[in-house]
C-alpha cells in the first residue's frame, strides 16, 4: 500500500503537520503514539514553563487552541500569563486535538525508512511495509536525551531509572526515589523542577549541581517584564521577538551564530513560579563541573572541580542527569544508514530549506531537529505556528 505522505510522530509537531497536510487535501498516514514523550518521558506533576498563550498546537482550522479545549471540556481556564498549565492537562489537550484532527492515527512504530526508486519504504512493527513519496520526521525528543560523557563513562550499560545514574527522560514517577539521596545535574527548568518534585515526593535529600558560578536562576514574573520591549511567548525582549516571529531569517545566519543561539537563547533558567518551591527544599552546588564519575558499592561518586581549581567529591544514592536533549542523526536509527549518510548537517542538525526539506529529496524534519535551521523556537510547542503551515505548503507544491 502506498501513500503520498507519511508523518512519523504524534506529538504536537506531528499532529499539527498532519492536520495542515490533510487540510490541503493530501493523503497522509500518521504513525506513533499520541503525545508519547509528554506522557512517558516527563514526570507526573510537572507544570509547563510555557504560558497558556504559547501552548496551543497550531491547526489550519479555528477551534483547536488550548482555550478552545478548555471551553469544550471545562478544564481550566488556562488563559493568562499567571495561569500555570499542568502537564496532564496539556497531554489531554494534545489527545483532544488528535481525536478531532488526526482521527486515523496509526499507533504503530516505524522500524525503518529506506529509499526506493519512487520515494521511500517504511517498515512497521506490525509487519506492514508502506510506500511513501515524502516522509516527515516529527519524532520529538525520542532518542535524543543527552548524557555528559563524564557520567556516561561510569555506566557502560547506559543510564537507567533503577540504576545509579539516570536521565530525566527515564522518569515518569519520581516517588520511586523517595527516601534516597539524589544529586540532580543541570540548571534548566527540567533540572530545577525535577529537584523540587523529588523533594516533594520524599527524597531524603536533593542537591543540584551546576557548572556556572551563578547558574541556578529563575525567570521574571509577568508583572515585572520590561514594558518597552516587544512581547513574545517567552517574555518581553527584542531577541526573543525576532527569534519567534522571524524564524525564517535564522537560516541566513552564519553557522557558528546559529549553533550558539540554539544552545544559549532560552537556555537554562527556572520558571518564575518555581522559586518559592525550590528555596529551602533543594541544596545547590554551583561553579563546579564533573571531572570524573564512578560507581562505588552501587552508589555514584562525583569528582567535582571549579574554575578556581578547588574540587571535592559528592556521594549519593542516585544521580539524575537533567542535561537536556541534543540532535543526533545516529540516534534516529529508524532512518536507514544509506539515508542518514545523504543528509547534510549544519550547526548541529539537518540542513533544511525554507520548506523544512532536507538534502534528501522528499525527507522533511520538524520540531527539535529543525532548530539548527530555524532557531530555538522549534524546541517549543508555539513553534508549530511557524513550522506546520510552511512545511505543508512545501509538500503540497511538490507532491500534491
Amino acid at each position: 500500500m502506498s501513500t503520498p505522505v507519511a508523518v512519523i510522530g504524534a506529538g504536537p509537531y506531528g499532529l499539527s503537520t498532519a492536520a495542515h497536510l490533510r487540510a490541503r487535501g493530501l493523503p497522509v498516514r500518521v504513525f506513533g503514539q499520541p503525545m508519547a514523550s509528554w506522557r512517558t518521558q516527563m514526570p507526573a506533576g510537572m507544570l509547563l514553563k510555557s504560558t497558556p498563550a504559547a501552548s496551543s498546537i497550531d491547526a489550519p482550522q479555528t477551534g483547536h487552541s488550548l482555550a478552545d479545549f478548555c471551553a469544550a471540556t471545562g478544564e481550566g481556564p488556562y488563559a493568562s500569563d499567571w495561569d500555570i498549565l499542568p502537564i496532564e492537562v496539556f497531554v489531554r489537550y494534545g489527545q483532544w486535538v488528535q481525536q478531532r484532527l488526526v482521527p486515523g492515527l496509526e499507533q504503530v512504530k516505524v522500524v525503518s525508512v529506506d529509499r526506493r526508486d519512487d520515494g521511500f519504504e517504511l517498515k512497521l512493527d506490525s509487519g506492514e511495509q508502506v510506500g511513501a513519496r515524502a516522509v516527515i520526521v516529527a519524532t520529538g525528543l525520542s532518542g535524543l536525551a543527552h548524557l555528559p560523557p563524564e557520567l556516561a563513562a561510569a555506566i557502560p550499560d547506559g543510564p537507567s531509572a533503577t540504576g545509579p545514574v539516570s536521565h530525566s527522560a527515564q522518569h515518569h514517577d519520581l516517588s520511586a526515589l523517595a527516601g534516597r539521596q539524589v544529586v540532580v545535574i543541570g540548571a534548566g527548568q527540567s533540572a530545577l523542577e525535577s529537584a523540587v518534585l523529588l523533594a516533594e515526593a520524599g527524597a531524603a535529600s536533593v542537591r543540584v549541581v551546576a557548572r556556572g558560578p551563578a547558574a541556578v536562576g529563575f525567570g521574571t514574573p509577568p508583572d515585572r517584564q520590561p514594558r518597552l520591549r516587544p512581547p513574545s511567548p517567552f517574555g518581553n525582549a527584542w531577541s526573543l521577538y525576532a527569534l519567534t516571529y522571524h524564524a525564517g531569517a535564522f537560516r541566513r545566519l552564519p553557522v557558528p551564530a546559529r549553533r550558539y543561539l540554539v544552545r544559549r537563547v532560552l537556555g537554562p533558567l527556572g520558571a518564575w513560579w518555581l522559586r518559592d518551591r525550590f528555596a529551602g527544599r533543594v541544596q545547590v552546588t554551583q561553579g563546579r563541573r564533573i571531572v570524573r564519575a564512578t560507581v562505588r558499592d552501587g552508589r555514584p561518586v562525583l569528582a567535582l572541580r571549579g574554575a578556581d581549581g578547588q574540587g571535592g567529591e559528592l556521594v549519593a544514592d542516585h544521580v539524575l542527569a537533567a542535561t537536556g536533549y541534543r540532535m543526533d542523526l545516529a540516534a534516529l536509527d529508524f532512518l536507514g544508514q544509506g539515508l542518514r549518510t545523504g543528509i547534510v548537517t549544519r550547526a548541529g542538525g539537518p540542513l533544511l530549506d525554507a520548506g523544512f526539506g532536507s538534502s534528501v529529496p522528499g525527507l522533511y524534519f520538524t520540531g527539535l531537529p529543525a532548530a539548527a535551521s530555524f532557531g530555538p523556537v522549534m524546541r517549543f510547542v508555539c513553534g508549530t505556528e511557524f513550522a506546520s503551515p510552511r512545511l505543508a505548503r512545501a509538500v503540497a507544491r511538490a507532491y500534491g
